[in-house]
């Protein structure tokens, strides 16, 4: 089905029943009056990440604020797998593509990480989370991931839960990535993906990964990928073969 432009969509940070009142952000406000030229009683959809889709209404649309409605919830809320993606930050518009498409993609969390070969080393945190707002309106997505703190790869490392399963994308290995993952299929739920910095891990930092006894290494095929494609080729593969790709019934394109 393909995506209807008309519908506007707002990520809202309220909790959401019919009958409610909420208050809109002054950049919602703008965006409605300014852009979208909405007028008092106009209608839109609003999400939170928790309580589904709703009907909104705008009770009021004044140049710095503004309110809208709660009607009826339109969508359940249904939840994306139990996936973290730990990234190396990228430079500028290649990070933003990281997390728009991370979002799309359905991932709950985003662990930037900082590595040895890491050029971008601060990291908006304000922006990343724009970022994966602006791509959950737009296509139609009913989660934000939550985006957490920046780590150095020990710290991670260090701290990362005994039952999650780590998928490292391993530039320097030969483990075809299907057959790899297709062969942990049922060994439990919770995953995350580690993705590198342009040039690559360390040897140190490779070989500190591969001590980990939930590491997972796989290979992303024969060509060398820029950080950011390995991250999306990553996170199709999990979907394809881990995910709720194969489980969902309806698949809706922007």
């Amino acid at each position: 089905m393909a995506y209807d432009h008309s519908k506007i969509r707002l990520f809202v940070d309220a909790p959401l029943a019919a009958g409610a009142v909420i208050d809109l952000a002054a950049d919602q406000v703008h965006y409605m009056r300014a852009v979208m030229r909405r007028r008092e009683g106009d209608r839109f959809h609003v999400f939170n990440g928790c309580d589904g889709e709703w009907i909104a209404e705008l009770a009021v649309l004044g140049k710095k604020a503004g309110t809208a409605r709660l009607h009826e919830r339109v969508r359940e809320q249904t939840a994306v797998p139990d996936l973290w993606l730990a990234f190396a930050p990228i430079k500028g518009a290649r990070l933003d593509f990281v997390v728009q498409k991370a979002t799309e993609l359905g991932v709950a969390v985003l662990q930037p990480v900082l590595t040895e070969r890491s050029v971008v080393r601060n990291v908006n945190l304000d922006r990343l989370r724009a970022n994966a707002v602006e791509a959950a309106e737009q296509c139609e997505c009913l989660n934000v991931p939550e985006i957490r703190e920046p780590q150095t790869l020990r710290n991670l490392l260090g701290g990362w839960p005994s039952a999650r399963g780590l998928i490292f994308c391993d530039e320097g290995g030969d483990r075809p990535a299907l057959a790899t993952l297709e062969a942990v299929k049922g060994q439990g739920t919770a995953w995350g993906i580690l993705t590198g910095p342009e040039g690559g891990f360390s040897d140190g930092e490779r070989a500190l990964i591969h001590a980990q006894k939930v590491a997972l290494p796989i290979s992303l095929g024969p060509r060398i990928m820029r950080a950011d494609t390995a991250a999306v080729a990553a996170l199709a593969l999990f979907q394809a073969v881990l995910g709720d790709w194969s489980t969902s019934a309806v698949h809706r394109s922007a």
